[in-house]
């Protein structure tokens, strides 16, 4: 059973400014998520993401990729949007994350450094251990907690975590981010991912469902929507509406060019 069931805009939301002047906005109807997976599909600039982000917001979502969903300039229009949702929950879960697929590249980098920095920490204590013997052991104790923290972080991301491909450490990442009964929010996760480790994705995807975790995702790839028993949602249209998975605008398209790519490819 989904945890967040039901979206709804709250009245009283201002008329014109960003994001209140998207369509998809100024006409919403209550959104019923139906579905362990729910794909927002539809094209750019119809406002899958900004929605996705408010949901995020008003559920007060922590943000996976190191950066603070209360204060990050990207996100201020989705906190003003946030604030008039209404959030109907089965059970309100306190596990889950929101996540963007370009935090997840600076989240890499970030703990990179912070294992650097570990690391420049507990030489500093080996150098002041030698010029103060007499506190040894209370500076081991220190320099130990440092090193624990740094171990932590290896072994969870790796010694170097840009040493994997992207693709590579994207899943990796998720393995060790996904726990029962969550609530996750993401924007693309296919940008890094090829064909084949979208396929390893949705197998992530079919063990943590069953482990009671919900899922929105905004996407464009015709491979994670074909997810068994996902719910659709299309935003090309306002309100938005449920779609099958073969009128899926993406979907279609994909599966014509591959049938006769030189059609396509001769009108360029």
């Amino acid at each position: 059973m989904p945890h967040l069931r039901r979206v709804e805009r709250k009245a009283g939301a201002p008329d014109g400014a960003f994001p209140f002047s998207l369509p998809l906005v100024r006409r919403f109807e209550p959104l019923q998520l139906e579905s362990a997976v729910t794909f927002f599909t539809g094209e750019n600039g119809a406002g899958k993401s900004t929605l996705l982000e408010a949901i995020a917001a008003s559920a007060n979502l922590p943000a996976a990729g190191g950066f603070d969903l209360e204060t990050d300039e990207s996100l201020g229009a989705a906190r003003k949007l946030g604030k008039y949702l209404r959030l109907s929950w089965a059970n309100r879960t306190r596990r889950g994350f929101f996540l963007r697929a370009e935090d997840f590249f600076r989240f890499q980098h970030r703990v990179n450094a912070t294992q650097r920095e570990l690391g420049d920490i507990a030489a500093r204590y080996e150098a002041e251990i030698a010029g103060n013997p007499r506190e040894e052991a209370n500076i081991r104790r220190a320099q130990g907690y440092i090193l624990g923290q740094q171990r932590e972080l290896r072994e969870k991301y790796g010694e170097n975590a840009d040493a994997r491909s992207h693709g590579e450490a994207f899943l990796h990442f998720f393995e060790q981010r996904l726990v029962p009964g969550g609530l996750y929010l993401l924007d693309e996760p296919e940008a890094p991912l090829s064909p084949l480790r979208q396929l390893a994705f949705l197998s992530l995807l079919k063990q943590f469902t069953a482990r009671e975790c919900q899922f929105l995702i905004v996407t464009h790839s015709p491979i994670l929507m074909a997810f068994p028993d996902a719910r659709l949602l299309d935003f090309n249209v306002v309100p938005i509406r449920p779609i099958a998975y073969d009128e899926v605008e993406g979907v279609a398209l994909t599966r014509a060019f591959l049938n006769a790519p030189d059609a396509y490819l001769r009108r360029l």
